[in-house]
């Protein structure tokens, strides 16, 4: 059975993702910075026959949290097939690039960015030891410096999260790099735009989380000929689904 580990996966995007892994086959452990709400989560799953999940505590900011979480994995599991680095924060406002305070920078990078490596860079020994190990870094295309820059984007006058925006851009720059480094593997690394969706994020406005979830385990589950090191959003490119850095 293949196992995967999502963070931020008690609500939204995260916990459909990590029902639509358990329907196909996954164990799957619920990233949850509050425990308890991981646990919340794990029950509403067990309540639909969906068993093969367990609960994490893992806050993606903090190191000692992380290390605790790849200890409690490691004690139960020597693979892990998928990593999806789900958890994100918008930075909150104000959100423009002359009004936005040096602390929402710093507290969206934290999650967005350095959360990210933190959490690769400790499970990535238990990935290494899978035949097809995937990581998914959970992207946004308001975070491609072409869209952003290009006045026929249609969301180019709504979509100015001066915060957001530059944390998910740093964010696909790690994609790159770690795509690369890993490049001569079996890993997949990919960016994935899962589209605005209707969840607290968004205030519930956008797309379903049905459709938001399948497009991120579309990369979880690429095989031996699937893509590796792109960035994609299918909601702004329905027809490969690849979108420009």
């Amino acid at each position: 059975m293949k196992t995967v580990l999502i963070t931020g996966a008690n609500k939204g995007i995260g916990f459909e993702t990590a029902k639509q892994l358990l329907q196909k086959g996954f164990y799957v452990y619920i990233g949850s910075r509050n425990l308890e709400n991981g646990l919340q989560a794990v029950e509403k799953l067990k309540a639909i026959n969906l068993t093969n999940v367990e609960a994490i505590q893992i806050d993606v900011t903090d190191d000692n949290s992380v290390k605790n979480a790849r200890t409690e994995i490691g004690k139960k599991t020597d693979i892990l097939d998928v990593l999806i680095n789900n958890a994100g924060i918008n930075g909150g406002v104000p959100k423009t690039a002359l009004e936005a305070r040096t602390d929402q920078f710093l507290a969206a990078f934290n999650t967005n960015v350095f959360g990210v490596a933190r959490v690769t860079q400790a499970f990535i020994d238990l990935l290494k030891k899978s035949q097809e190990p995937r990581i998914v870094m959970v992207s946004s295309s308001v975070g491609s410096l072409t869209l952003q820059s290009d006045p026929n984007w249609l969301a180019y006058n709504f979509a100015k999260y001066a915060v957001y925006g530059s944390s998910k851009a740093a964010l696909n720059m790690f994609t790159i790099h770690l795509a690369y480094e890993l490049r001569d593997t079996a890993f997949k690394v990919n960016a994935v735009c899962p589209g605005y969706t209707k969840t607290d994020f968004t205030n519930h406005n956008g797309g379903e989380v049905e459709e938001a979830a399948k497009r991120i385990v579309k990369y979880a589950l690429l095989d031996k000929d699937g893509v590796s090191g792109k960035f994609i959003s299918e909601e702004t490119n329905p027809t490969t689904g690849e979108i420009a850095w």
